[in-house]
């Protein structure tokens, strides 16, 4: 099924309901939950997923499974996607919150055939193969660390959620608790007891996954700039190292 929303097939009687979904540039499906579990891969451009919880950067040719019943938002930059939406019992091995994966080229092919399918595929021969397969092949893969915890407190969350919309180097901790009305050494305190880390690594890593939308449309160097690094290199070698490919994958030019 392509361009069909979920409420039209969702009470098909189908474990799994693929569907595929060409969405215009800069697009935001705004805070929404699905009954169902979702796989979200995006065939092109990069997704931004928002929940509670975590801010989650989706390359190209790269999904994010997210849990049944679970709120979210989702920001689509040149997007193709093939999602699948999956009756909560039949994944019972789902993870309990938004994780971003790989997606192998076998994997990709059979997403691009189930997309195809109607709503009530037949269950026997190739399409109920294909569905089955499907489920196997996604409890495999692995999860990629591309995404920040956003803090259950609202004046911290305010301060996260600030600066993933515009990442700033020059951001200080002194500044954030400024705003806050704390000390600074109470302030990084409790951060890293709500975030898990401290705010400095917090907005290093918030910058790193900025650059994937970034990296669409401008080169290594000029989006290495535009996020403070000192270098090209430096951008390379920090990118690198929390993303696990080398930002020049995910660039257009050279």
């Amino acid at each position: 099924m392509r361009n069909v929303s979920l409420g039209e097939v969702d009470h098909v009687e189908r474990a799994v309901l693929p569907i595929g979904t060409d969405y215009p540039h800069g697009r935001l499906l705004d805070w929404h939950a699905h009954r169902r579990a979702q796989f979200l891969y995006g065939a092109t451009g990069v997704m931004v997923v928002d929940t509670a919880h975590g801010n989650w950067t989706v390359p190209p040719e790269r999904a994010v499974l997210i849990p049944a019943a679970t709120r979210h938002r989702v920001r689509m930059l040149g997007v193709s996607t093939r999602s699948l939406y999956i009756e909560p019992d039949a994944v019972p091995w789902w993870p309990g919150t938004c994780t971003v994966v790989d997606v192998p080229p076998l994997l990709r092919e059979l997403l691009a055939a189930a997309v195809e399918f109607e709503a009530d595929y037949s269950l026997s021969g190739r399409e109920g193969a294909i569905a089955t397969l499907l489920g196997h092949e996604i409890a495999r893969l692995t999860p990629l660390p591309l995404h920040v915890p956003i803090p259950a407190a609202a004046d911290l969350a305010r301060l996260c959620r600030a600066y993933l919309a515009e990442p700033d180097a020059g951001t200080t901790n002194r500044e954030w608790a400024d705003r806050v009305a704390m000390s600074e050494r109470a302030f990084t305190r409790r951060f890293r007891a709500e975030a898990g880390d401290s705010p400095a690594v917090w907005r290093g890593r918030a910058r790193l996954l900025a650059a994937l939308p970034l990296l669409r449309t401008a080169s290594v160097s000029t989006v290495a700039g535009r996020l403070g690094y000192a270098s090209p290199a430096a951008f390379t070698a920090a990118f690198t190292r929390v993303v696990g490919t080398p930002p020049s994958r995910f660039t257009a030019r050279p």
